[in-house]
């Protein structure tokens, strides 16, 4: 992925343990998209702020990390991708993941293997704007993974899921807020897909990946508030069909501008537990945010 300036990419991966313990969330950037290095800078260099972040939940294991690195720790393949000493590659049937980084704020070791194996792969990115400036493809709405750290200690088994999203501007130019949740379901996976773009549009998605590879869509019903963050206080909906009434089960993060979260839902009459996040780039646009990121966002030049 060739990232213009004054754009991003990453890829993202999440996954929940058999038994619901245990979890992570990874989400490998270039042109860091939460970076206020990045946007200090004017966006102009995507390729010097490049970040390997980790997120760890569970009871015992839980850590986060992001460390911000400049262009000299980014090295590449056609199937592999290294940042600082971390990185991901494609063996031809799983996506390999190796970790060794340290959490912040409080320095902690974090070091090991995740072994990600799409269920199947879908081909079809998906516009998030009207005008083609942000993009977003489910490349595993469905998968296996095997979980095996030295530090933390753990391993586990679970299924997972694996997306990319890039644009040639920042979020916060194309995008007010997004809700995005993903569940996997006894056929397959269900996605929802609901931003509200700068220029006050919406962009609702509903889909419902089938076994077989096929995608159909669901219909999208309106979106039902949510309580909003414990601490923060950051808006959070999810689209929920008459009769039901959606549950949070875990907040896994609670930020100023952004909350992840496990959830009770519905796709499409079925129900599903599912992985939830709200973005709010008005927040994230505010100075004072931008401010208190360095904490848990160091940068090693």
């Amino acid at each position: 992925m060739m990232v213009p300036p004054g754009g991003y990419g990453w890829w993202y991966a999440d996954a929940i343990s058999q038994d619901g313990r245990f979890g992570f969330s990874i989400i490998i950037m270039i042109g860091s998209v939460f970076s206020p290095y990045y946007a200090w800078s004017g966006h102009k260099h995507p390729e010097n702020h490049v970040a390997f972040n980790v997120g760890l939940y569970g009871k015992g294991v839980r850590r986060w990390t992001l460390t911000e690195r400049g262009r000299g720790a980014i090295s590449r393949t056609p199937h592999a991708l290294k940042i600082g000493p971390s990185s991901v590659a494609w063996d031809g049937e799983s996506c390999v993941i190796t970790i060794h980084e340290v959490a912040a704020p409080f320095p902690q070791r974090v070091t090991g293997t995740i072994t990600l194996k799409p269920r199947w792969r879908t081909a079809s990115p998906y516009a998030l704007d009207t005008q083609g400036k942000h993009f977003w493809h489910p490349i595993a709405p469905a998968a296996d993974v095997e979980v095996a750290f030295e530090k933390p200690a753990m391993r586990w088994t679970g299924e997972a899921y694996f997306d990319s999203n890039w644009g040639t501007e920042m979020l916060e130019e194309g995008f007010e807020s997004w809700d995005w949740c993903r569940a996997p379901l006894p056929d397959g996976a269900g996605i929802y897909y609901d931003a509200i773009l700068k220029n006050g549009d919406t962009k609702r998605l509903a889909l419902r990946y089938h076994s077989d590879g096929t995608v159909s869509k669901m219909a999208c019903p309106p979106a039902t508030d949510l309580s909003p963050g414990p601490i923060w206080r950051v808006a959070r909906t999810v689209p929920t069909q008459a009769g039901t009434q959606p549950q949070t089960l875990t907040m896994l993060e609670d930020t100023p501008f952004y909350t992840r979260s496990r959830v009770e839902t519905h796709f499409d009459g079925t129900p599903a537990t599912a992985i939830h996040e709200s973005l709010d780039l008005r927040r994230f646009s505010r100075q004072w945010v931008r401010c208190l990121l360095p904490f848990k966002m160091p940068r090693r030049a």
